[in-house]
């Protein structure tokens, strides 16, 4: 059988429901239209068969009878999840069906795999990761989410360029890992005979261009981390980074809130969202508190940077807490917050004044010496975004990579290390600076309200296969 190298689609299932819902029952449009998309079912009455066909606006039946249908007998030994291309005259059935007949079809793929039917699907959700192509068609929830994730992202774009943002892209190779505290990846580059590191994220490299005189910029980022794979977290994700000049931590905050008000109305028609069977209400503005005040507040903890580090010790002992020898009072306190306090905040709510020890690419707070002008947004438990009026000072800069390239050799592997080139962009001076970064997929998972990051992501890091071609189980079609 040889299949067509082209076929020419005339209309989508959902502009033909769109278009012809108020046809009358039992009887035809007169019009003619050429779909093309999966068999999803199919069943046979006798001298007549239907059949579900989807394309990715939708499904729609066919009708067709034996009469008027070419070689019938081989439209109805079709397999579910064939390929086909259908022309014939829209209609609706006596039953209210609206349809297409099958006046001319063509096989334009055959499933020479077992397709799932549309009343069982994929029963292994790891299977639904491994073979997205499948779970596409035949779940539709899958379909959904990635559709509210393309959405997200384009009135994203449109919102922030609406506000004088201009979109720029940065290396995903780094001589220098640096722009968050994480492990990254490494590799070889053979020409030039250097290691260099997936970036872990594109901050360091947007501050160059707000140096370059770019005063506000946006990247949409693929980044990589080197880290634990869980419901939160894979190895590879997409980040919203934006610099602002002449921001500061008050109004990214006030920007971050608002932008994703404003995606919550657009996707889902309300601020008020579900999330996990809970209501969350993302109207501006947000709940504000120190991360000194929600340990008090959560913990019954009255504690501070002034706290001596033993008794901070002692408390993460309590807490079952693992600390190195090299965190001073910041890091520990961080811990501390993490473990008591960050799952409990149903948000939204700005965690801020975080400690500068573990945060060293954030201003110090114009008030409180020890802490920065650092803020993370808090929804359903987990963190959204980290935003920061930004490290202007090159000498300060420079003393903080110094701090985290000790830290680094005492053996934590996600602290940084000196990136003296982007210590030199700060000689030439950066202006007042405003950014945040905000993780894409955790967003996706709270406007969809899906509880796995894996549901988000279409191709998600997954262990090796345990099998060699594993099959996709799937019952007969209901004919």
């Amino acid at each position: 059988m040889e299949l067509p190298y082209q076929f020419t689609v005339t209309a989508t299932t959902k502009e033909i429901r769109a278009d012809y819902a108020s046809l009358d029952e039992g009887t035809g449009s007169g019009k003619s239209a050429t779909i093309a998309g999966r068999l999803m079912l199919r069943r046979v009455q006798g001298k007549v068969a239907f059949g579900d066909l989807q394309d990715m606006s939708g499904r729609i039946q066919l009708f067709a009878p034996a009469k008027v249908t070419p070689e019938f007998d081989s439209f109805t030994s079709l397999n579910i999840g064939d390929w086909i291309g259908v022309t014939g005259e829209i209609m609706k059935t006596k039953r209210g069906e609206l349809s297409v007949k099958v006046e001319q079809w063509v096989i334009l793929a055959s499933a020479n795999r077992p397709f799932p039917d549309k009343w069982h699907g994929i029963t292994d959700p790891d299977l639904r990761y491994r073979q997205r192509y499948v779970d596409l068609w035949v779940t539709e929830e899958a379909r959904e989410n990635f559709l509210i994730r393309s959405n997200m992202l384009s009135l994203t774009r449109r919102w922030l360029e609406a506000k004088k943002f201009l979109e720029v892209e940065t290396p995903v190779f780094h001589p220098i890992p640096g722009g968050a505290l994480a492990r990254p990846f490494s590799t070889h580059h053979n020409a030039l005979d250097t290691e260099l590191y997936l970036r872990i994220a594109p901050e360091l490299y947007l501050k160059r261009l707000i140096v370059g005189g770019f005063e506000r910029v946006f990247e949409i980022a693929r980044v990589f981390r080197n880290e634990g794979i869980s419901s939160k977290h894979n190895p590879e994700f997409t980040m919203l980074e934006l610099y602002q000049a002449y921001a500061d931590w008050n109004d990214i905050m006030e920007l971050a809130e608002s932008l994703i008000e404003h995606l919550a109305i657009e996707l889902t028609g309300s601020a008020l969202i579900t999330y996990d069977g809970k209501e969350i209400d993302l109207t501006t503005p947000w709940r504000r508190a120190t991360l000194i005040d929600l340990i008090e507040e959560h913990a019954g903890l009255d504690v501070s940077l002034d706290t001596p580090i033993e008794d901070l010790r002692s408390i993460c002992k309590k807490l079952d807490i693992e600390v190195m020898s090299a965190w001073g009072a910041g890091k520990l306190l961080l811990e501390i917050y993490e473990k008591m306090v960050e799952p409990n905040l149903w948000g939204p709510c700005f965690v801020t004044e975080y400690p500068s020890e573990v945060s060293p690419l954030s201003r110090e707070h114009r008030h409180k010496p020890g802490y920065t002008e650092r803020f993370e947004a808090i929804i359903a438990g987990r963190e959204i975004l980290n935003g920061f009026s930004e490290l202007v000072d090159a000498q300060e800069q420079q003393k903080r990579f110094e701090e985290q390239l000790a830290q680094n050799k005492a053996g934590d592997e996600e602290a940084m290390v000196v990136d003296s080139d982007y210590v030199r962009a700060l000689e030439y001076g950066l202006p007042p600076t405003g950014g945040i970064g905000i993780g894409i997929d955790r967003l996706v998972m709270l406007l969809a309200d899906v509880q796995t990051i894996r549901d988000v992501i279409l191709f998600p890091t997954l262990r090796p296969e345990q099998q060699t071609n594993p099959q996709i189980e799937q019952d007969s079609p209901k004919e």
